[in-house]
């Protein structure tokens, strides 16, 4: 007797189908809520689109067991660490306290998949876990702007980038937040073409998604409400001479300025001189390297320009309210006077 085929819609696959793209998301513990969201919406919204399923999705924790994130709100998820196969994307998901949620069971977990040939991923601070796992040695990438100077002084030997996402070869790197969805809208782009990006990008609402060329936070000219390039270019000066500091004079001489004009730019649009907010930039740098880095005190010290550790400490209390060694990570603003007294109260190198 013939047996009968079995025909189910579950086992056909139409001549020239082609097999859904896989997402896995491994989320670690005070995972950034808007970066999974965005990321994971962006792979939904494709529903719809010309009768086809384009994505499928598996979320991951550690243990199988749902994860918080930072906001609070737990995550169900599918299941722990697994095998994956060589054509899923793992996107890692990170948050707050990466350090300590980058295990050596996900550290190892993120290799062996790397050297399966698996494509990987990471949002937000989970950056740090790649670089932890070896994937971004040499490499460009991009990590949220609140952990880049943690991360340039950790692995000096990553091309880290100020934007919004970056892609060099098998693994990509992304900001977080809402540059989730301009990530993804690229893969999707690049994988299956402008109209299925096209198409998602207006489900979502979302009319003008960003290149990995854009950068992530809004320029000075934006942000102080004026047009001046002198002073955006006096500012990139200053935040690429951190380490050994240039006077102010320094600075309005590489901007085709004098001392007084580069005075009266900062006092027009900023509201300081150029010598406090420098000061400024110099004291947010260290507090960043305090709270993400093992660093030590002297080390950070120098690492950002001062001279003796008295000066520091005397500059980071008119700014914080507190010495950096009893700083327990409350960020609490001095005063502008008090921020004047802390550039007073160190010589530039």
């Amino acid at each position: 007797m013939t047996q009968a085929l079995d025909i189910s819609r579950s086992k056909a696959s139409p001549v020239g189908e082609t097999k859904p793209r896989r997402f896995v998301f491994l989320l670690l513990p005070e995972f950034s809520h808007i970066s999974f969201s965005c990321a994971l919406e962006a792979l939904r919204m494709a529903r719809g689109f010309d009768g086809r399923t384009h994505f499928e999705w598996h979320v991951l924790s550690c243990d199988g067991e749902p994860v918080k994130a930072s906001n609070g709100l737990g995550q169900i998820v599918d299941g722990p660490l697994e095998n994956l196969d060589r054509q899923d994307t793992l996107i890692v998901c990170g948050g707050d306290n990466i350090a300590c949620h980058a295990t050596p069971q996900v550290l190892n977990f993120i290799r062996r998949e790397a050297r399966r040939g698996v494509r990987i991923g990471s949002v937000a601070s989970a950056t740090y876990v790649l670089a932890l796992a070896g994937l971004l040695a040499g490499k460009q990438a991009t990590v949220h702007w609140d952990f880049h100077n943690a991360m340039a002084e950790v692995f000096p030997g990553i091309d880290l980038l100020d934007r919004v996402f970056a892609i060099d070869g098998q693994h990509f790197t992304c900001a977080g937040g809402a540059a989730s969805m301009d990530l993804m809208l690229y893969l999707i782009e690049r994988d299956h073409g402008r109209d299925l990006a096209n198409y998602i990008s207006e489900k979502m609402v979302y009319s003008a998604p960003r290149s990995p060329h854009h950068n992530q936070r809004l320029s000075l000219q934006l942000r102080a409400g004026k047009r001046s390039s002198k002073l955006s270019d006096a500012v990139d000066i200053m935040n690429a001479n951190i380490e050994a500091p240039l006077t102010p004079g320094e600075v309005a001489t590489a901007v085709g300025l004098s001392s007084r004009q580069l005075e009266r730019l900062f006092r027009k649009h900023l509201g300081t001189t150029p010598k406090t907010h420098y000061t400024g930039l110099r004291l947010r740098k260290a507090r960043d390297l305090m709270f993400q880095t093992d660093m030590k005190l002297s080390e950070i010290c120098f690492a950002c320009g001062f001279n003796s550790q008295t000066h520091f400490s005397k500059a980071y209390r008119a700014v914080f309210g507190v010495s950096p060694s009893r700083d327990d990570g409350r960020f609490e603003a001095a005063s502008p006077h008090a921020r004047a007294a802390a550039s007073d109260a160190i010589t530039m190198a």
